[in-house]
């Protein structure tokens, strides 16, 4: 939840030096930053420059009046949603009600007391603050909502194929005799059979890691050493898939640390290192490196693959998009990768690479000192 203080801006309209240096002093020890104008045409132009949480509008004013100022603001779309206060001595119903329909929000009556000006402006802004957190809250949950379609759309058709591969191949190892499968077509089944359990496995450790990472409070950050995390996935995790795909690695020298977490940055690693020997061409020629870049450094995966058109480089990052065949996939991997650079304070992307390939890069903080 938002919480009230010195970062909310109160834009006070009057065109009385003495009754606007009242608001200003009063509204200042309280704590807000006071924006101030001496008529409509002011307000407008300010409050466009700077949108407040809550502008407090004198009715009777020199030129455009405050009833016309107000349904001018409530036009703008930066400016609907920001409650106008109206300030005036006017008393009749038929004044307030043409307020409300200029778009106020509630009045105050000339000459103001401070402890209604204060319990009119706090109530108002806490319903302000209220309104832009269900928002947010509306966002995330269509938000959530799109990526739980996507997810379901992903399970019936990622997990579809390899699952109907089992279930074609123990059939065949079922009835081979029937069908006078040799023994080494039946060896070929069971390693098909055995591929088809560890891309379902894939798919499943993918999404546990996306819906972990999406859910989890960003950590503490740490320095973290890449070369031992290149290695480490390079010497452990690919281990079969380069069998499949074979490929040559360059790491640059003394790759630069970061800030980071290590189980998660090292979860970066691996997916552009094995979308690299996918990808990357065939065999695929891989170079590494990391360098530092103002307050962050930047590291990437470099290869001679295909390339990229913008449109594509658009959605690559996305989770379940899918791509053309040069670098097919369910998307999971890459969005991981920007689930996790958003939770640690970076960022990442492609770009063309300088041999026309594919720069995959992320950034991380830089380690003071």
């Amino acid at each position: 939840m938002e919480q009230a203080g010195v970062e909310e801006t109160i834009l006070v309209v009057d065109d009385n030096p003495t009754n606007l240096q009242l608001l200003v002093d009063s509204l200042s020890d309280r704590g807000f930053t006071v924006l101030v104008a001496q008529d409509g045409q002011r307000a407008m132009h300010i409050a466009d420059l700077q949108p407040p949480e809550l502008i407090l509008l004198d009715v009777m004013m020199p030129g455009i009046d405050g009833f016309e100022t107000c349904r001018r603001l409530k036009a703008r779309p930066t400016l609907k949603d920001v409650p106008v206060i109206f300030m005036t001595a006017l008393g009749e119903p038929a004044d307030k009600v043409r307020g409300f329909h200029a778009g106020a929000v509630d009045y105050l009556t000339k000459p103001i007391q401070q402890e209604e000006l204060f319990a009119r402006v706090d109530a108002h802004l806490g319903l302000a603050r209220s309104r832009r957190q269900l928002r947010l809250y509306s966002e995330q949950l269509e938000q959530r909502n799109r990526e739980l379609d996507a997810f379901a759309r992903t399970v019936a058709h990622d997990l579809k194929n390899p699952l109907n591969s089992v279930m074609v191949f123990t059939h065949l190892l079922e009835h081979g005799k029937e069908y006078g499968i040799s023994e080494a077509e039946r060896n070929d089944a069971a390693v098909m059979i055995a591929r088809a359990g560890q891309k379902m496995l894939e798919i499943i450790d993918a999404l546990l890691m996306l819906a972990g990472v999406s859910s989890q409070a960003p950590p503490a950050l740490e320095t973290v050493q890449m070369d031992s995390l290149i290695r480490r996935v390079l010497g452990e995790r690919l281990v079969a898939l380069r069998q499949d795909h074979p490929g040559e690695v360059e790491i640059g020298e003394e790759l630069p640390a970061a800030l980071g977490y290590a189980p998660w940055v090292e979860e970066i690693w691996a997916n552009y290192l094995s979308n690299g020997f996918k990808y990357g061409g065939n065999p695929a020629r891989l170079r590494v490196g990391g360098e530092a870049q103002g307050p962050l450094v930047r590291f990437w995966v470099e290869d001679d693959g295909p390339g990229l058109e913008d449109s594509v480089r658009d959605r690559l990052f996305l989770p379940f998009s899918r791509l053309h065949e040069s670098r097919s996939g369910h998307g999971l991997g890459l969005s991981i990768v920007r689930q996790i650079t958003d939770k640690l304070r970076g960022e990442c992307g492609v770009e063309t690479a300088p041999g026309g390939g594919c720069r995959f890069y992320f950034c991380l903080p830089r380690v003071a000192g």
